[in-house]
């Protein structure tokens, strides 16, 4: 198949997909993430109850449960997923009230019923069930209740007393944190003092609190629980504080939750009752029995130590004289029905079911038999992040996301076609097609879109372009030296694919540890991010070399020019990047000395990812100044919250309303809902619309730092095997040296412009590493190139003759990278600027440390190898003990270029200067360059011919064996490195260097003085350029 037809069958082939791509992108929805669309994200870290491992089969059937109880909730497209190995990811786009979510969602519903008398503690840890005191009487569960406590005193009641055997479901003893002095608790409960220790609760406490203040860890024993009634005003969805509705009982329960079934809200119909909210169900048939049995207990027990009081009617003696029959979910009591013993002596038959009742509201009613038809989750959550996004605010980053996108792909559009003219033009054709691709797969997939995602995206577009400036600046090399341009595009695509698949393998790799150890947000980046990569791979290396290899041979290319390939510039090549290595050096020392500084005098700005707490944007009514919002956050302790005035963007900035972000310590949900009630009646913030909330736990920050930590180790891990298995050991070493620069700057100057660092940050770090890599590794590509064209060249000369090669390749890809990062800084709107800014200082840096780090560490660690140690102090001996910057430059002139010098000459045989002698592999790309082949394609019999004899003289030669002292002296086939053809002295010996190739002698030149356009052409049949 000919290069012709091949190229467009790759053409029509992706024509084809655009067409389908399409069609994708017409027909399916593009599914957006929280940040976007407005929502609620709730992170939760598991641990195991009694009785349960945590493993992965336990977590799938927490997030089983935590599933069906999501879609009670109506939200649509809800995710639930794994993160870590102990944490849960609950997304509910388009919802607006998190408190209903994380009561629904987040509670673990284990549900046990009691005989109330029978197990309440007294003072004297033991239970009375005839002592009114004790267990309530008329007032069981309730906050009037004699029996009940503080949280503090209900567990001093418990805590010295022997354990108790355990029951089967029952939760064991339990562990909390109290402070003696105050009598209060600080945490828990947790079921074990490793678990309580570490907690998100006690882990605030602690840090918040001086280490003076009082505290101690106290167990519950086993066979013991405190309980508190569930305020009924919170079932209302207002939270607040419980009171002292605490009391202590023995933990034998009679009935668990799995013996009801067939959970629903219904309606209490009873006369009197007002038709108010309850949650009715059934028993099993195991169920059935015990309920039966326990109520009877009960009925009968209260009927025997009723005594009759004169003049009582038959409701004010049941009342009296009942006993009750409690209900507890999730160390709550949840009601305590009396069981009327005038009405049902011989106890409650469980064949009809039976009903919880008493304050509910039907959202609560409904949400409570939701979590009871789903069952009990097998895991413990503990929630330690919260997020909520309003849809406005949502709108707005989705609005300043494309905006930074679109301005990205113009500032790298206009850019590659005012530098690379009709390559420019292809190269826009590519991205085009590219952006098409990428946004298909996107809907394909799908790829939930969040704002590191669009971040992610848009960094992409640079990763495209660059692959595209490595191949065009290799083009624009092969036209310089003389290369014809349909030449010119095939060494310049095979001799600059390996840089590209080295640099982003290394970037693809990056992008896979991020998505593996990431939090979700960051997980959408790094896989859009990755994906961008391969689909960049495929339109650089297979479309846009399609539409090159057409129009190559075409007149619409007709002029290097029209590449965008000039005359090389003649102070890079001149320049000793070496020697001037210490003043690059000495600079770099000064930039981080002032960076460590900054870093040591003003610390590093950690955002709440890392150091935990709650960050609130709210719009609230136009007018509202700073003083008043802190006013309303004065009642709860957070006048000293750092509240910011915002300006918005976009259509959220048409809606009326002041902006405001407010940064306070870590809310918990019930308090978090409180202050959003404060904002809402005291500034008018809409809490559906106009408020998004942040709130990270300190287990969260430390799983944000652990993660942050993994994926830069494995990324230098990657890095190191990666360029060793490429280039090899002695590359790998100034490749990290160079990361780290790059990473230290960028830490430096966070740390003098006071910038946020957030998860997001440490993605911009670990895709600042293979941005840095990216420009290193041309450097390196070009080194292990001209190693092997010039053997005998010293290291350094090797690294300057590199460096003056591709230093505007670095800048160009540097600056086709930095335009959609500037974009995304420019108008990526608060969330992205961060993010934008360490990208933006780590391109810049990586295009420094590539060119002036790493190829001078290269430079120092190579020369002190024994053999190039020899070669250097060779040549300086040959050089009056000084040596040239650049190879075969005597005296401080341009460095030789075979192809350049060889326009200068008249014939091929023509004597070559000193120190240029032309190997065999540069003479065949010489006979290639020069129409050779063509001359003999044209007059095929003739050449033939004229080979033929030439290979006989050959052998012929070769099996003569003439008579050493009849043999003229014999000249070298070509001139060494370092010396002077034609000029040696007679009998001066010749350097013979073994670790270079012989070079073909003028001799074996055979040149043609007629033209071949006149030759007859032949009639035999061609194949692969050559004629039978």
């Amino acid at each position: 198949m000919t290069d012709r037809r091949r190229n467009l069958l790759i053409l029509l082939a992706v024509a084809v997909l655009v067409v389908a791509s399409g069609v994708a992108l017409a027909a399916k929805p593009t599914k957006l993430g929280l940040d976007l669309k407005g929502g609620v994200q709730l992170i939760y870290k598991v641990s195991p109850l009694r009785g349960e491992t945590l493993d992965s089969n336990s977590i799938q059937r927490t997030i089983d449960v935590m599933q069906k109880r999501v879609n009670s909730l109506g939200v649509a497209e809800a995710e639930l997923q794994q993160s870590g190995k102990d944490q849960i990811e609950v997304s509910l786009p388009s919802a607006d009230n998190p408190e209903e979510a994380r009561r629904t969602v987040g509670t673990t519903a284990q549900m046990w019923f009691y005989d109330w008398e029978a197990n309440i503690v007294g003072p004297d840890g033991q239970p009375s069930p005839t002592d009114q005191a004790v267990t309530g009487g008329p007032f069981a569960g309730s906050r009037q209740s004699p029996a009940a406590l503080t949280q503090y005193d209900a567990i001093m009641r418990v805590k010295n007393l022997k354990p108790q055997a355990l029951q089967a479901g029952a939760p064991g003893g339990q562990w909390y944190l109290v402070d003696d002095k105050a009598k209060t608790v600080l945490a828990g409960p947790e079921g074990t003092e490793r678990e309580l220790a570490t907690s998100t609760k006690t882990e605030r406490i602690l840090r918040n609190q001086p280490p003076s203040k009082p505290r101690r860890f106290v167990k519950v024993p086993d066979g013991y629980r405190v309980i508190q009634a569930e305020n009924e005003v919170a079932r209302d969805g207002k939270v607040t504080e419980a009171g002292n509705r605490w009391f202590t009982i023995l933990d034998r329960p009679a009935l668990l939750g799995k013996d009801i079934k067939n959970p629903a809200q219904g309606f209490d119909s009873r006369p009197g009752a007002g038709n108010q909210p309850n949650v009715v169900f059934e028993f099993s048939s195991h169920g059935q029995d015990v309920w039966k049995n326990v109520t009877k207990t009960i009925a009968q027990r209260g009927q025997a130590n009723c005594a009759p009081v004169v003049g009582e009617n038959r409701v004010q003696t049941g009342d009296r004289c009942s006993n009750h029959f409690a209900i507890v979910l999730d160390n709550q009591l949840v009601s305590t029905p009396k069981i009327d013993f005038i009405d049902n002596p011989n106890g409650i038959s469980g064949s009809g079911g039976s009903e919880i009742s008493g304050g509910f509201t039907i959202k609560s009613a409904q949400a409570l038999a939701t979590q009871l038809q789903s069952g009990s989750l097998p895991l413990k959550l503990t929630e330690i992040s919260q997020q909520q996004v309003s849809a406005t605010l949502g709108q707005e980053a989705l609005d300043q996301g494309l905006l930074a996108g679109i301005a990205g792909f113009i500032g790298v559009a206009l850019f590659l076609l005012a530098f690379y003219r009709a390559l420019g033009v292809i190269a826009i054709v590519g991205l085009v097609v590219y952006s098409v691709f990428f946004l298909a797969l996107v809907k394909l997939i799908p790829i939930v879109l969040t704002l590191p995602g669009i971040a992610g995206l848009i960094l992409t577009i640079a990763v495209a372009a660059d692959a595209n400036v490595v191949i065009f600046e290799r083009v624009k090399d092969e036209l310089q030296a003389g290369r014809s341009v349909p030449r010119a595009i095939k060494d310049g695509y095979r001799k600059g694919l390996s840089a590209i698949i080295d640099g982003n393998v290394i970037t693809f790799l990056v992008a896979f540890i991020l998505f593996m150890v990431a939090t979700a947000g960051v997980k959408g980046f790094a896989l859009n991010l990755g994906v961008g990569v391969l689909i960049s791979m495929l339109t650089a290396i297979v479309l846009t070399r399609a539409i090159l290899g057409l129009v190559g041979r075409s007149r619409l290319i007709t002029h290097p020019s029209m590449l965008g390939a000039r005359k090389r510039d003649p102070i890079w090549h001149r320049f000793d990047f070496v020697k001037a290595s210490k003043w690059f050096f000495a600079m770099s020392g000064v930039i981080l000395a002032v960076g460590a500084l900054a870093i040591g005098s003003k610390g590093l700005n950690f955002g709440i990812d890392f150091e935990s707490g709650t960050q609130i944007k709210a719009t609230a009514r136009q007018g509202t100044t700073v003083d008043q919002v802190r006013d309303s956050l004065r009642p709860f302790g957070l006048a000293d919250a750092k509240i910011q005035q915002v300006k918005l963007s976009g259509k959220a900035a048409q809606k009326p309303g002041t902006s405001f972000q407010i940064a306070t310590k870590d809310l918990t949900g019930g308090k978090l809902q409180q202050v959003s009630n404060a904002l809402a009646k005291d500034v008018g913030v809409d809490q559906r619309t106009g408020l998004s909330t942040n709130s990270v736990g300190p287990t969260f920050g430390q799983t944000v730092a652990r993660q942050a930590i993994i994926a830069i180790i494995a990324s230098f891990a990657v890095i190191a095997f990666v360029i060793w298995f490429r280039f090899g050991l002695r590359y790998t070493m100034p490749i990290l040296i160079a990361v780290i620069h790059d990473l230290l700057i960028t830490a430096g100057i966070y740390a003098l412009t006071g910038a946020e660092i957030t998860a997001s940050t440490v993605a911009a770090l670990l895709t600042i590493i293979g941005y840095s890599l990216y420009d290193t590794i041309i450097v390196f590509d070009r080194v292990r190139e001209n190693l092997k064209r010039l053997p005998s060249a010293a290291f350094s000369q090797i690294i300057n003759r590199s460096m003056s090669e591709v230093l505007g390749r670095s800048l160009v890809t540097s600056f086709s990278a930095g335009l959609p990062t500037l974009a995304l800084l420019l108008f990526g709107g608060d969330t992205l600027k961060d993010f934008a800014l360490a990208m933006l200082v780590g391109t810049l840096s990586g295009a420094y440390s590539s060119v002036f780090i790493a190829s001078p560490v290269l430079t120092e660690w190579v020369e002190r190898l024994p053999a190039f140690k020899a070669r250097r102090r060779r040549l300086m001996a040959q050089y009056g003990g000084t040596l040239p910057p650049y190879p075969d430059s005597a005296k401080g002139a341009g460095e030789v270029d075979p192809f350049a010098q060889r326009e200068k000459r008249a014939r091929l045989t023509a004597p070559e200067p000193e120190g240029a002698a032309v190997s065999a592999s540069e003479f065949r790309q010489m006979v290639a360059d020069l129409g050779i082949d063509e001359a003999t394609k044209r007059e095929p019999k003739a050449a033939a011919a004229k080979q033929k004899a030439d290979k006989a003289e050959k052998r012929q030669s070769r099996r003569a064996k003439p008579e050493p002292a009849a043999e003229p002296p014999v000249r070298p086939a070509g001139p060494q490195a370092g010396s002077t053809p034609g000029e040696s002295p007679e009998g001066a010996p010749t350097v013979d260097h073994p670790d270079r190739a012989a070079d073909l002698s003028p001799e074996e030149v055979v040149m043609r003085d007629e033209k071949p356009r006149g030759s007859k052409k032949s009639k035999q049949p061609r194949r692969h350029g050559r004629p039978r």
